[in-house]
């Protein structure tokens, strides 16, 4: 059931929001997090489809913020979505018109679970300082995809910049099985890493950020390749004993070769949005390997030549 609350206040939808809680039973008092979805018209359908799909991992209130038209008098339409309805979760969408889309943080406080962790996501373009946005600033985790920026590895490099624990960015989840391949690899005996390439599609920032934990980790020079996609499709580490390479041509199945040995057919299809988001949720601390592969993404981009 979907209740529709046009033109309506945060009192109102306060009230309505107990009034479907005690109707069925507990509501809110069962979510473990609230989530945040910064988002506008185009996005929103998307975006809240893979929060309810990783709301199943992790039950949730899910509020999408939707800025509409900043011209418009100040306004609210809201929508809400019983548990059940979309997830186990509830869901509410926050249509907000004129100045109120540039203030969303005084929409949002009043509907807070009380005592649940608070993860923002801006599944388009995010701001540069996630900690300094008025809604960044209410939550424990900020979640940003530089993939969606008209120029992604410069908004990564950006971001990056200005981290504060808590932040993340999906382009550092899409890596999480290429990473675990790689370790997975290399707990085999395979001599000494002298250097490595990373081949991927033209201004792909996962790539970027693959290079730098590489590099960051092996203390090694990493080479940075273009490919035509799609994403991520070889590795390459150079060792004394041979090369090892996992080779993804068509976005799902990797071919790992070793020098010496028969090559393995390993399934590594590209993550979508909400496996990558159902990740993210598993953990409110800050991702400290992430911080220390973002802080040396900048000057391994200096010191290739790429511009970020």
């Amino acid at each position: 059931m979907t209740l529709y609350l046009p033109r309506t206040t945060t009192s109102q939808i306060t009230e309505a929001l107990m009034a479907e809680r005690l109707s069925v039973g507990g509501g809110a008092m069962n979510m473990v997090l609230t989530l945040v979805i910064v988002t506008d018209e185009a996005d929103h359908y998307d975006a809240v489809r893979a929060a309810t799909e990783a709301g199943r991992e992790h039950p949730s209130r899910v509020v999408a913020l939707i800025r509409r038209d900043p011209e418009a008098e100040p306004a609210i339409d809201a929508e809400i979505r019983r548990p059940g309805t979309s997830g186990p979760g509830e869901a509410v969408l926050l249509r907000l018109y004129g100045p109120l889309g540039e203030h969303p943080d005084s929409v949002l406080t009043p509907l807070l679970v009380p005592d649940a962790p608070v993860v923002v996501w801006w599944p388009g373009r995010g701001p540069a300082d996630p900690a300094a946005d008025p809604v960044g600033r209410l939550a424990h985790r900020r979640i940003t995809d530089a993939l969606r920026a008209p120029d992604p590895v410069r908004d990564l490099v950006e971001r990056v910049a200005h981290y504060r624990a808590g932040d993340t960015d999906l382009t550092w989840t899409r890596l999480t099985p290429w990473r675990s391949l790689l370790a997975s690899a290399m707990d085999q005996p395979c001599g000494w890493v002298n250097s490595a390439r990373v081949t991927a599609e033209r201004d792909y920032p996962s790539a970027e950020l693959l290079a730098a934990w590489l590099s960051e980790r092996l203390e090694v020079p990493v080479e940075r390749g273009t490919s035509d996609g799609p994403g991520l499709t070889e590795v390459r580490l150079t060792t004394d004993q041979g090369d090892i390479t996992i080779s993804r041509v068509d976005g799902r199945v990797a071919t790992l070769s070793r020098t010496g040995q028969p090559d393995q057919t390993v399934a590594l299809a590209r993550r979508g949005a909400a496996l990558a988001l159902a990740e993210e949720l598993r953990r409110l601390d800050a991702d400290e390997t992430y911080a220390s592969a973002a802080r040396h993404l900048e000057p391994l981009l200096a010191g290739s030549g790429v511009e970020g």
